[in-house]
């Protein structure tokens, strides 16, 4: 029988100091980023070449206690976090900043009771650095743990009971500024379809409404409505229709709820913008879907998730505290609704 060729065994540190003629603990400087010569790095680097060493990510995670993962958390019925667009882009934003810090991102939505008991033992279980919180509420289970956990984090959005580091728009000035553009085109009856008034985006945007009408505020013509969503949107302006046939003006919370209102306006034989105008929130895909086009308020979505992931690499790395507030721009789209 012919003898076995020998096993290739897999390089060490101890082969790289060997050749570089170093000790392990230069080399370990090296490999996590610290100070050494560029003369001993330069060494190194060519032992590395020559010997073959690839460095073992994950023990030396397992000693830095790192896993090099980021968790994603949405707050939000299964069926939305497919139809929203602004949480797909919030996502991508924050995995461009997760992937150029060589950071994996795990994604978790939350829709019931249950989620929320699995999720915190996950995050208790120590198999992420930290996590982006994507459309919490106010008392929300999951920031509870986190907060217990000392676990670096980022809202997008801020629930008034948080004291962590969040980034957001600001809402109510944003709503303010395209209810007075609405009004400024002559439409007298103006309502809006609020929703998600159980988070801070949805109460922010109704009281810039309501400090936008001003003495023309009429509740009558507020329907509220509990999601972002096309659905609820064509639900709600049905409702106002019945008990307002004469409103001439809408605010949607939403792009995707004032398109579910210009479908419900059009199935009415209203049309858009000469019977109604009609303005939404996001500046998503959906403002572009609804025809005539809607005019609305761009969120920097991409921007937002790519400003929490880079909170929460920041907190890990010691570079910033937790508690800072992060505002982006929202200015005003103006289109063919209204």
């Amino acid at each position: 029988m012919a003898p076995q060729a020998p096993r290739t065994q897999r390089s060490t540190v101890h082969d790289v100091a060997r050749v570089a003629g170093v000790s392990r603990g230069t080399i370990s400087r090296v490999l996590n980023g610290g100070y050494v010569s560029d003369r001993a790095r330069e060494a190194i680097e060519a032992a590395i070449e020559e010997v073959g060493y690839v460095p073992n990510t994950a023990a030396r995670n397992l000693v830095r206690q790192r896993t090099q993962v980021i968790g994603f958390i949405v707050h939000e019925p299964h069926a939305l976090f497919l139809e929203d667009p602004n949480i797909g882009a919030i996502m991508l934003g924050a995995n461009t900043a997760l992937s150029e810090a060589d950071y994996q991102m795990v994604c978790v939505v939350v829709d019931s009771s249950r989620d929320t008991d699995r999720v915190s033992r996950y995050l208790s279980g120590g198999f992420v650095d930290g996590v982006v919180i994507v459309s919490a509420r106010e008392h929300d289970p999951i920031a509870a743990v986190v907060e217990k956990l000392g676990m670096p984090a980022a809202f997008v959005g801020h629930p008034s009971d948080v004291t962590g580091t969040w980034v957001g728009i600001d809402n109510r000035g944003a709503a303010r500024a395209i209810t007075q553009r609405l009004r400024e085109t002559g439409r007298r009856r103006i309502g809006m379809i609020a929703a998600a008034l159980d988070r801070d985006s949805g109460s922010d945007r109704l009281a810039g409404f309501t400090e936008a009408m001003g003495d023309a505020f009429d509740p009558t013509l507020v329907e509220e409505i509990p999601l972002y969503s096309f659905s609820d949107g064509v639900t709600g302006m049905t409702r106002l229709l019945e008990r307002a046939p004469d409103i001439d003006g809408l605010f949607g919370a939403s792009d995707a709820v004032a398109a579910g209102a210009v479908a419900a306006l059009q199935a009415a034989g209203k049309r858009v913008p000469e019977d109604i105008g009609v303005v939404g929130f996001d500046d998503s895909t959906w403002a572009q879907r609804t025809i005539p086009n809607l005019s609305t308020v761009h969120q920097p979505a991409e921007g937002l998730g790519m400003a929490a992931a880079s909170a929460v690499l920041a907190q890990i790395a010691g570079e910033q505290d937790a508690g800072q507030g992060i505002i982006l721009d929202a200015p005003v789209v103006w289109r063919a609704s209204a």
